[in-house]
């Protein structure tokens, strides 16, 4: 089906935003399984009232916009105020910070999203991302809800048996893997107890991150493959089984090695958990 000239053209969006604030902050055990500070990364994206910052580009003023400078100085004076106690979860810090941007923006602010990267929280990655977005309540009141969460878990190299050559046959060779988590929308989504704990929440237990990753990852190492269309399916279908909270998975691979005058080449697959149910 092709798009309209009215789907390819943006409606208007005014965003205010803060990137890659670099921070330490306690929000439960760490990839060690130790509860102690580490380096984080928040971004936050304060979406405004279509236009709003139409008065702004008019006037000049600071004023007559949402400063992004009192932004950054409330969140840090957030986390510096938890440096003691630090924060129960990554999902008490994320809807913190969303709350510093609700209380500066006032009625102005139709939602917020805050991006969490915890560089150092995944030993088998390069990065492990928590993507929240909160939206105003429906009443016009205070009080802020997630309205969507997507987990992302970055650039794992993995050393596997894939191809159809006969070189590829004998010899392991490195794909890397990136996974983004789509969680079920709603009051009863998955819930993130901790930044490890609970990524993949069952409805009578939960599988901490390190144990789901181990769990899939030599289940994927011991495997071999002829095409990287069947190491990613078998990736989506394990990812979305793992929890009855996760609605959607994408799961990308690509092979470094494959062609000698391109970067890589990959599959990207994308399913619902329905799908394999």
């Amino acid at each position: 089906m092709s798009e309209t000239t009215d789907e390819l053209i943006p409606a208007y969006t005014d965003i205010v935003f803060v990137d890659t604030l670099r921070v330490s902050a306690n929000i439960g055990p760490d990839c060690w399984g130790r509860r102690r500070a580490q380096p984080l990364e928040i971004t936050v994206y304060l979406h405004l009232k279509d236009t709003y910052l139409d008065a702004a580009g008019k006037s000049d003023d600071v004023l007559d916009s949402v400063h992004y400078g009192h932004l950054t100085k409330s969140i840090t004076s957030l986390i510096e105020s938890q440096s003691e106690n630090g924060f129960r979860s990554a999902r008490e810090l994320t809807w913190s910070v969303a709350g510093k941007a609700f209380e500066l923006a006032g009625r102005a602010a139709e939602e917020v999203r805050v991006v969490l990267e915890l560089p150092k929280m995944i030993l088998l990655a390069s990065g492990y991302t928590i993507d929240n977005t909160y939206a105003t309540g429906d009443d016009g009141d205070d009080e802020h809800a997630l309205s969507s969460k997507k987990v992302s878990v970055k650039d794992i190299i993995l050393p596997v048996v894939i191809g159809v050559n006969p070189p590829e046959r004998e010899s392991k060779q490195r794909v890397v893997l990136n996974i983004d988590f789509f969680e079920k929308s709603g009051p009863k989504a998955v819930d993130y107890p901790s930044i490890v704990a609970n990524l993949c929440q069952a409805s009578d237990k939960s599988m901490p991150l390190h144990t789901f990753s181990l769990i899939t990852f030599q289940e994927i190492e011991a495997s071999s493959y002829l095409t990287l269309e069947k190491f990613v399916m078998q990736t989506v279908r394990s990812a979305c089984l793992s929890s009855n909270g996760i609605e959607t998975v994408t799961v990308r691979a690509q092979k470094p090695s494959a062609l000698s005058f391109a970067q890589s080449s990959g599959v990207q697959i994308t399913r619902n958990r329905k799908a394999f149910l």
